[in-house]
């Protein structure tokens, strides 16, 4: 289990990670907003504990990035006010748990493990960009109202694409992502699949929506 903690005070900060690792768990953390949420969009993390006081971005703002994003992650939130104003506050923005600072690492563990068992966050049935429509579990592509045929690859190239909207995925996330049933996926492979798929979404369309970022990955951008 691969979980982010974000977290400014670097004594909590190295309180949990040290905590988190003896129990077993792959921990990264953040010092800032703006880092933990670039990191979150980046990484594929099981579980973000995420405190509400933050410099550059605060943990409200963070998460409402998130959610808005529609990440499936699940979000323990920190927090030295112990206000039912801002426990609601979060909560309503999608924080799936809440621990209000002091707090005994056993609780802390407690809630974490407890969230897990509840596995991921439930995706959107709807992906979308310009007029690209994604039906996630009818695993149903259109753009334009037309439907367009992908392969299993193809589709799951295209869904990552759009969860990532913006942003430049690498060939090494989507071999992660989409090729995690063969490891080592040659890079040769990853290319010809995004090939097919412009060919399907973009000729013919206006504007092509897939492109290429020289010696970094694959952007798809709306206009």
């Amino acid at each position: 289990m691969r979980l982010l903690v974000i977290e400014d005070e670097t004594k909590v900060a190295r309180f949990i990670e040290r905590g988190l690792r003896e129990e077993g768990f792959v921990v990264e953390t953040a010092g800032d907003g703006d880092a933990g949420l670039a990191k979150a969009r980046e990484g594929a993390f099981d579980l973000i504990i995420l405190d509400v006081m933050l410099p550059l971005k605060d943990g409200f703002s963070v998460l409402r990035e998130l959610r808005t994003s529609g990440l499936p992650v699940r979000v323990l939130m920190l927090t030295a006010r112990d206000g039912v104003g801002d426990r609601v506050q979060g909560l309503d923005l999608g924080a799936d748990d809440y621990l209000v600072k002091p707090f005994a690492f056993a609780e802390l563990l407690a809630r974490v493990r407890a969230l897990l068992r509840r596995g991921v966050a439930e995706e959107p049935a709807l992906l979308h960009a310009a007029d690209v429509q994604v039906d996630v579990r009818a695993r149903r592509v259109t753009r334009g109202g037309q439907i367009v045929p992908l392969s299993a690859k193809e589709f799951g190239v295209l869904a990552h694409l759009l969860r990532r909207t913006g942003q430049v995925v690498t060939r090494a996330e989507l071999a992660e992502q989409v090729w995690a049933d063969l490891p080592n996926t040659p890079s040769n492979v990853i290319e010809v699949t995004v090939y097919h798929l412009r060919e399907k979404l973009d000729r013919g369309f206006n504007p092509a929506l897939i492109q290429t970022v020289r010696g970094a990955g694959y952007l798809l951008q709306t206009p």
